[in-house]
Protein backbone atom coordinates (compact mmCIF):
# COMPACT_ATOMS: atom_id res chain seq x y z
CA UNK A 1 0.00 0.00 0.00
CA UNK A 2 1.19 3.59 -1.00
CA UNK A 3 2.06 6.08 2.05
CA UNK A 4 1.87 9.59 2.50
CA UNK A 5 4.80 11.62 3.49
CA UNK A 6 4.51 14.68 5.97
CA UNK A 7 5.77 16.85 2.54
CA UNK A 8 3.26 16.85 0.90
CA UNK A 9 4.23 14.47 -2.06
CA UNK A 10 2.60 11.13 -2.78
CA UNK A 11 5.65 8.14 -2.14
CA UNK A 12 6.91 7.45 -5.31
CA UNK A 13 4.98 10.53 -6.63
CA UNK A 14 8.25 12.49 -7.70
CA UNK A 15 8.28 11.29 -11.34
CA UNK A 16 6.11 13.09 -13.75
CA UNK A 17 3.67 9.85 -14.37
CA UNK A 18 0.67 11.33 -12.73
CA UNK A 19 -1.27 8.11 -13.16
CA UNK A 20 0.82 6.43 -10.79
CA UNK A 21 1.10 9.35 -8.56
CA UNK A 22 -3.25 9.11 -8.44
CA UNK A 23 -3.41 5.30 -8.25
CA UNK A 24 -0.79 5.59 -5.17
CA UNK A 25 -3.10 8.22 -3.23
CA UNK A 26 -6.12 6.26 -4.68
CA UNK A 27 -4.65 3.04 -2.61
CA UNK A 28 -4.16 4.66 0.97
CA UNK A 29 -8.24 5.05 0.69
CA UNK A 30 -7.16 7.63 3.61
CA UNK A 31 -8.49 10.72 1.19
CA UNK A 32 -7.70 14.10 1.49
CA UNK A 33 -8.05 14.06 5.20
CA UNK A 34 -5.36 11.30 4.82
CA UNK A 35 -3.03 13.70 3.73
CA UNK A 36 -3.71 16.14 6.31
CA UNK A 37 -4.03 14.02 8.76
CA UNK A 38 0.23 13.01 7.89
CA UNK A 39 0.76 16.84 7.72
CA UNK A 40 1.29 17.97 4.64
CA UNK A 41 2.62 21.52 4.06
CA UNK A 42 2.23 21.19 0.52
CA UNK A 43 -0.31 19.82 -2.14
CA UNK A 44 0.59 17.46 -4.13
CA UNK A 45 0.88 18.29 -7.65
CA UNK A 46 -2.29 16.06 -8.52
CA UNK A 47 -4.39 18.37 -7.09
CA UNK A 48 -3.16 22.03 -8.90
CA UNK A 49 -6.13 23.41 -10.88
CA UNK A 50 -4.08 26.28 -13.16
CA UNK A 51 -7.54 26.45 -14.75
CA UNK A 52 -9.66 28.13 -11.72
CA UNK A 53 -6.33 29.71 -9.76
CA UNK A 54 -6.09 32.26 -11.12
CA UNK A 55 -10.06 33.46 -10.40
CA UNK A 56 -9.41 32.03 -7.26
CA UNK A 57 -6.64 34.47 -6.02
CA UNK A 58 -8.52 37.33 -8.31
CA UNK A 59 -11.50 37.26 -5.93
CA UNK A 60 -10.90 36.78 -2.92
CA UNK A 61 -8.15 36.60 -0.20
CA UNK A 62 -10.41 34.02 1.74
CA UNK A 63 -14.14 32.86 1.50
CA UNK A 64 -15.31 34.84 4.44
CA UNK A 65 -15.24 37.91 2.74
CA UNK A 66 -18.54 39.43 2.07
CA UNK A 67 -17.23 42.74 0.23
CA UNK A 68 -15.75 40.79 -3.11
CA UNK A 69 -17.15 43.13 -5.85
CA UNK A 70 -19.21 40.60 -6.94
CA UNK A 71 -21.40 40.75 -3.60
CA UNK A 72 -21.51 44.18 -3.67
CA UNK A 73 -23.25 44.31 -7.24
CA UNK A 74 -25.69 41.13 -6.88
CA UNK A 75 -28.12 40.16 -4.24
CA UNK A 76 -28.43 37.09 -3.47
CA UNK A 77 -32.66 35.55 -3.67
CA UNK A 78 -34.04 33.99 -0.25
CA UNK A 79 -37.06 32.99 0.08
CA UNK A 80 -39.04 32.28 3.05
CA UNK A 81 -41.88 29.66 2.76
CA UNK A 82 -43.42 29.74 6.18
CA UNK A 83 -46.57 30.23 4.43
CA UNK A 84 -46.61 27.76 2.07
CA UNK A 85 -45.10 25.31 4.62
CA UNK A 86 -48.07 26.12 6.70
CA UNK A 87 -50.50 26.12 4.45
CA UNK A 88 -51.88 29.82 4.86
CA UNK A 89 -54.71 30.27 2.87
CA UNK A 90 -53.44 33.81 1.81
CA UNK A 91 -53.78 33.53 -1.90
CA UNK A 92 -51.84 36.65 -2.55
CA UNK A 93 -49.04 35.78 -0.17
CA UNK A 94 -48.69 32.36 -1.70
CA UNK A 95 -48.61 33.64 -5.44
CA UNK A 96 -45.68 36.02 -4.09
CA UNK A 97 -43.49 32.99 -3.36
CA UNK A 98 -43.86 31.54 -6.66
CA UNK A 99 -43.49 34.41 -8.45
CA UNK A 100 -39.85 34.80 -6.42
CA UNK A 101 -39.39 31.34 -6.90
CA UNK A 102 -39.76 31.82 -10.66
CA UNK A 103 -38.14 35.38 -10.69
CA UNK A 104 -34.56 32.93 -9.26
CA UNK A 105 -35.06 30.18 -10.88
CA UNK A 106 -35.14 31.91 -14.50
CA UNK A 107 -32.26 34.31 -13.60
CA UNK A 108 -30.14 33.04 -11.40
CA UNK A 109 -30.99 28.94 -11.48
CA UNK A 110 -30.29 29.59 -7.59
CA UNK A 111 -31.94 30.47 -3.88
CA UNK A 112 -31.72 29.89 -0.36
CA UNK A 113 -35.04 29.20 1.34
CA UNK A 114 -35.93 29.65 4.79
CA UNK A 115 -38.75 28.07 7.08
CA UNK A 116 -38.90 25.17 5.23
CA UNK A 117 -39.58 23.15 8.35
CA UNK A 118 -36.92 20.87 8.93
CA UNK A 119 -35.79 21.73 12.56
CA UNK A 120 -32.18 23.47 13.24
CA UNK A 121 -31.67 20.17 14.92
CA UNK A 122 -31.79 18.05 12.66
CA UNK A 123 -29.74 20.16 10.16
CA UNK A 124 -26.96 20.46 12.71
CA UNK A 125 -27.49 16.83 13.81
CA UNK A 126 -27.15 15.90 10.16
CA UNK A 127 -23.64 18.06 9.50
CA UNK A 128 -22.12 16.47 12.59
CA UNK A 129 -23.15 12.69 11.22
CA UNK A 130 -21.00 13.53 8.40
CA UNK A 131 -18.22 14.84 10.01
CA UNK A 132 -18.69 12.27 12.23
CA UNK A 133 -18.21 9.40 9.45
CA UNK A 134 -15.04 10.83 7.92
CA UNK A 135 -13.37 11.74 11.06
CA UNK A 136 -13.38 7.64 12.34
CA UNK A 137 -11.28 5.27 12.11
CA UNK A 138 -10.06 4.91 8.96
CA UNK A 139 -10.44 1.00 8.82
CA UNK A 140 -14.25 1.55 9.09
CA UNK A 141 -14.72 4.19 6.04
CA UNK A 142 -12.55 1.86 4.36
CA UNK A 143 -15.10 -1.08 4.89
CA UNK A 144 -17.30 0.87 2.40
CA UNK A 145 -14.22 2.45 -0.06
CA UNK A 146 -15.34 1.48 -3.50
CA UNK A 147 -15.42 3.26 -7.18
CA UNK A 148 -18.22 0.93 -8.42
CA UNK A 149 -21.22 2.76 -8.57
CA UNK A 150 -22.81 0.60 -10.68
CA UNK A 151 -23.13 -1.96 -8.31
CA UNK A 152 -22.64 -0.20 -4.91
CA UNK A 153 -24.91 1.79 -3.73
CA UNK A 154 -23.36 3.24 -0.40
CA UNK A 155 -19.96 4.19 -1.48
CA UNK A 156 -17.48 6.65 0.54
CA UNK A 157 -13.98 7.42 -1.94
CA UNK A 158 -11.93 10.83 -2.66
CA UNK A 159 -13.03 12.22 -6.36
CA UNK A 160 -15.33 10.05 -8.00
CA UNK A 161 -13.83 10.83 -11.32
CA UNK A 162 -10.57 10.82 -9.59
CA UNK A 163 -8.97 8.94 -13.03
CA UNK A 164 -10.46 10.92 -15.48
CA UNK A 165 -10.41 14.69 -14.62
CA UNK A 166 -8.08 17.06 -15.42
CA UNK A 167 -7.12 17.76 -11.04
CA UNK A 168 -8.56 16.13 -8.16
CA UNK A 169 -10.40 18.36 -5.83
CA UNK A 170 -9.64 18.94 -2.23
CA UNK A 171 -12.54 16.33 -0.99
CA UNK A 172 -13.49 13.34 0.37
CA UNK A 173 -17.29 12.45 -0.08
CA UNK A 174 -20.10 9.73 0.89
CA UNK A 175 -22.42 8.88 -1.72
CA UNK A 176 -25.72 6.97 -0.70
CA UNK A 177 -28.16 6.11 -3.48
CA UNK A 178 -31.72 6.06 -1.51
CA UNK A 179 -34.13 5.29 -4.00
CA UNK A 180 -35.54 3.64 -5.96
CA UNK A 181 -36.14 1.19 -4.99
CA UNK A 182 -35.68 2.27 -1.74
CA UNK A 183 -32.16 1.49 -0.26
CA UNK A 184 -31.92 -1.05 2.69
CA UNK A 185 -31.01 1.14 5.61
CA UNK A 186 -28.42 -1.30 7.21
CA UNK A 187 -25.84 -0.05 4.03
CA UNK A 188 -25.56 3.61 5.57
CA UNK A 189 -22.56 3.91 7.97
CA UNK A 190 -23.86 3.01 11.31
CA UNK A 191 -22.18 6.29 13.10
CA UNK A 192 -24.85 8.50 10.90
CA UNK A 193 -27.54 6.10 10.64
CA UNK A 194 -30.09 7.84 12.50
CA UNK A 195 -29.47 11.31 11.83
CA UNK A 196 -29.34 9.96 7.87
CA UNK A 197 -32.74 8.34 7.75
CA UNK A 198 -34.62 11.33 9.51
CA UNK A 199 -32.96 14.09 7.11
CA UNK A 200 -33.91 11.61 4.12
CA UNK A 201 -37.42 12.10 5.29
CA UNK A 202 -37.48 15.70 6.06
CA UNK A 203 -35.54 16.43 2.73
CA UNK A 204 -37.99 14.22 0.54
CA UNK A 205 -40.99 16.88 1.99
CA UNK A 206 -39.58 19.80 1.17
CA UNK A 207 -38.50 18.21 -2.42
CA UNK A 208 -42.19 17.49 -2.88
CA UNK A 209 -43.09 21.38 -2.13
CA UNK A 210 -40.70 22.63 -4.19
CA UNK A 211 -41.41 20.54 -7.10
CA UNK A 212 -45.22 22.09 -6.61
CA UNK A 213 -43.63 25.72 -6.06
CA UNK A 214 -41.37 25.03 -9.53
CA UNK A 215 -44.51 23.46 -11.28
CA UNK A 216 -46.72 26.99 -10.68
CA UNK A 217 -43.72 28.78 -11.59
CA UNK A 218 -44.36 27.42 -15.10
CA UNK A 219 -47.60 28.10 -15.22
CA UNK A 220 -48.53 24.50 -15.09
CA UNK A 221 -50.53 22.38 -12.11
CA UNK A 222 -48.95 21.85 -9.15
CA UNK A 223 -48.67 18.27 -9.49
CA UNK A 224 -47.08 18.39 -12.87
CA UNK A 225 -43.43 17.90 -12.10
CA UNK A 226 -44.10 15.56 -9.53
CA UNK A 227 -46.41 13.61 -12.20
CA UNK A 228 -43.54 13.32 -14.84
CA UNK A 229 -41.03 11.63 -12.06
CA UNK A 230 -39.09 14.56 -11.35
CA UNK A 231 -39.29 13.63 -7.29
CA UNK A 232 -39.18 9.68 -7.98
CA UNK A 233 -36.16 9.18 -7.28
CA UNK A 234 -33.31 10.92 -5.36
CA UNK A 235 -29.37 10.45 -3.79
CA UNK A 236 -27.80 11.62 -0.58
CA UNK A 237 -24.32 13.29 -1.48
CA UNK A 238 -21.94 14.27 1.57
CA UNK A 239 -18.73 16.38 1.00
CA UNK A 240 -15.92 17.06 3.48
CA UNK A 241 -13.27 19.49 2.66
CA UNK A 242 -10.23 19.28 4.78
CA UNK A 243 -8.08 22.37 5.59
CA UNK A 244 -5.62 23.13 3.15
CA UNK A 245 -2.24 24.61 3.38
CA UNK A 246 -2.04 26.28 -0.53
CA UNK A 247 -5.91 26.95 -1.21
CA UNK A 248 -4.92 28.95 -3.85
CA UNK A 249 -3.44 25.74 -5.48
CA UNK A 250 -6.76 23.91 -5.82
CA UNK A 251 -10.11 23.93 -5.51
CA UNK A 252 -12.73 22.28 -3.16
CA UNK A 253 -15.00 21.55 -6.29
CA UNK A 254 -14.27 22.08 -9.71
CA UNK A 255 -16.65 24.11 -11.85
CA UNK A 256 -20.00 22.24 -12.93
CA UNK A 257 -23.21 22.49 -13.32
CA UNK A 258 -26.16 18.97 -12.06
CA UNK A 259 -27.46 16.69 -13.90
CA UNK A 260 -30.35 16.46 -12.01
CA UNK A 261 -33.71 17.64 -12.15
CA UNK A 262 -33.68 19.67 -8.64
CA UNK A 263 -30.84 19.40 -5.72
CA UNK A 264 -31.38 20.68 -2.13
CA UNK A 265 -28.06 21.64 -0.91
CA UNK A 266 -27.24 21.71 3.29
CA UNK A 267 -24.18 23.92 3.83
CA UNK A 268 -22.06 24.76 7.34
CA UNK A 269 -21.48 28.32 8.28
CA UNK A 270 -17.73 28.30 6.50
CA UNK A 271 -19.00 29.12 2.98
CA UNK A 272 -16.85 28.76 0.13
CA UNK A 273 -19.65 27.38 -2.67
CA UNK A 274 -19.81 30.33 -5.55
CA UNK A 275 -22.34 30.14 -8.34
CA UNK A 276 -21.48 31.61 -12.02
CA UNK A 277 -23.63 34.95 -12.69
CA UNK A 278 -23.64 37.28 -15.09
CA UNK A 279 -20.04 35.94 -16.26
CA UNK A 280 -18.51 36.77 -12.40
CA UNK A 281 -18.36 34.53 -9.39
CA UNK A 282 -20.97 35.18 -6.80
CA UNK A 283 -20.34 33.69 -3.06
CA UNK A 284 -23.59 32.36 -2.03
CA UNK A 285 -23.54 33.58 1.95
CA UNK A 286 -24.37 31.18 4.62
CA UNK A 287 -27.52 31.14 6.37
CA UNK A 288 -27.98 29.82 9.51
CA UNK A 289 -31.11 26.89 8.82
CA UNK A 290 -30.97 28.02 5.84
CA UNK A 291 -31.16 25.12 2.50
CA UNK A 292 -29.64 26.15 -0.92
CA UNK A 293 -31.99 24.90 -4.12
CA UNK A 294 -30.31 25.01 -7.35
CA UNK A 295 -32.02 23.67 -10.79
CA UNK A 296 -30.40 21.07 -12.65
CA UNK A 297 -30.12 20.65 -16.54
CA UNK A 298 -32.65 18.06 -16.75
CA UNK A 299 -35.28 20.44 -15.16
CA UNK A 300 -33.36 23.35 -17.63
CA UNK A 301 -34.62 20.85 -20.57
CA UNK A 302 -37.88 19.97 -19.86
CA UNK A 303 -38.60 24.02 -19.07
CA UNK A 304 -36.89 24.58 -22.50
CA UNK A 305 -34.92 26.74 -21.30
CA UNK A 306 -36.96 28.65 -18.31
CA UNK A 307 -35.09 27.76 -15.78
CA UNK A 308 -31.19 27.78 -15.43
CA UNK A 309 -29.16 25.21 -14.43
CA UNK A 310 -25.97 27.55 -13.43
CA UNK A 311 -22.33 26.17 -13.06
CA UNK A 312 -20.87 26.69 -9.33
CA UNK A 313 -17.64 25.22 -7.52
CA UNK A 314 -16.57 25.47 -4.22
CA UNK A 315 -13.46 26.95 -3.15
CA UNK A 316 -10.23 25.34 -0.58
CA UNK A 317 -9.86 26.97 2.32
CA UNK A 318 -6.98 27.01 4.75
CA UNK A 319 -10.05 27.37 7.68
CA UNK A 320 -11.84 23.31 7.68
CA UNK A 321 -13.19 21.07 7.37
CA UNK A 322 -15.99 22.22 5.44
CA UNK A 323 -19.03 20.01 5.57
CA UNK A 324 -21.96 19.78 3.08
CA UNK A 325 -24.89 17.82 2.21
CA UNK A 326 -26.55 17.66 -1.04
CA UNK A 327 -29.73 15.89 -2.14
CA UNK A 328 -30.24 15.04 -6.24
CA UNK A 329 -33.61 14.52 -7.23
CA UNK A 330 -33.39 12.34 -10.18
CA UNK A 331 -33.82 8.76 -11.34
CA UNK A 332 -30.39 8.99 -13.61
CA UNK A 333 -28.85 6.46 -11.99
CA UNK A 334 -31.10 3.70 -12.92
CA UNK A 335 -33.07 2.15 -15.51
CA UNK A 336 -35.78 3.93 -16.57
CA UNK A 337 -38.07 3.46 -19.83
CA UNK A 338 -39.59 7.01 -18.92
CA UNK A 339 -38.82 9.73 -21.56
CA UNK A 340 -38.06 13.43 -20.52
CA UNK A 341 -38.34 16.82 -22.93
CA UNK A 342 -39.12 20.29 -23.33
CA UNK A 343 -42.64 19.98 -21.57
CA UNK A 344 -45.66 20.29 -24.37
CA UNK A 345 -47.50 22.35 -22.10
CA UNK A 346 -44.73 25.21 -22.28
CA UNK A 347 -44.29 25.30 -26.21
CA UNK A 348 -45.71 27.15 -29.18
CA UNK A 349 -44.52 28.87 -32.34
CA UNK A 350 -42.97 31.18 -30.52
CA UNK A 351 -41.21 28.94 -28.18
CA UNK A 352 -40.23 25.69 -30.04
CA UNK A 353 -38.60 23.03 -28.27
CA UNK A 354 -34.76 23.81 -28.04
CA UNK A 355 -33.82 19.89 -26.85
CA UNK A 356 -34.48 16.45 -27.58
CA UNK A 357 -35.90 14.01 -25.86
CA UNK A 358 -33.87 11.49 -23.54
CA UNK A 359 -34.15 9.40 -20.23
CA UNK A 360 -32.61 10.65 -17.23
CA UNK A 361 -30.36 7.59 -16.96
CA UNK A 362 -28.80 8.60 -21.11
CA UNK A 363 -28.75 12.23 -19.77
CA UNK A 364 -26.57 10.98 -16.41
CA UNK A 365 -24.71 8.65 -18.75
CA UNK A 366 -23.45 10.96 -20.75
CA UNK A 367 -22.75 13.69 -18.27
CA UNK A 368 -20.40 11.74 -16.36
CA UNK A 369 -18.44 10.17 -19.67
CA UNK A 370 -18.10 13.75 -21.00
CA UNK A 371 -16.56 14.96 -17.43
CA UNK A 372 -15.57 18.47 -16.23
CA UNK A 373 -14.49 19.90 -19.45
CA UNK A 374 -15.98 23.68 -19.32
CA UNK A 375 -19.09 22.42 -22.60
CA UNK A 376 -22.40 22.00 -20.78
CA UNK A 377 -24.01 18.37 -21.33
CA UNK A 378 -27.07 20.30 -22.47
CA UNK A 379 -25.17 21.10 -25.66
CA UNK A 380 -25.18 17.25 -27.03
CA UNK A 381 -29.29 17.42 -26.87
CA UNK A 382 -29.85 19.95 -28.30
CA UNK A 383 -31.84 20.05 -31.43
Amino acid sequence: MASISGSGEISGGSTCDRTKELKEFDETKAGVKGLVDAGVTKVPRIFFSPSDVHLHLHESDSIHSSHSHAQTQLSFPVIDLQDWITDNKDLSRRQEVVDQVRKASETWGFFQVVNHGIPASVLEEMLQGVRSFFEQDIELKKQLFSRDAANRRVIYNSNFTLYTSPSADWRDSLYCLMSPPPLDLDQLPLVCRDIMVEYNKQVIRIGNVLFGLLSEALGLNPQHLAEMGCADGHSILCHYYPACPEPELTIGTSKHADYDFLTVLLQDQIGGLQILQQNQWVNVPPIPGALIVNIGDLLQLTSNDRFKSVEHRVLASKIGPRVSVACFFTTGYLPSARIYGPITELLSDHNPPIYRETTAKEYTTYGHKKGINGISALEHFKL
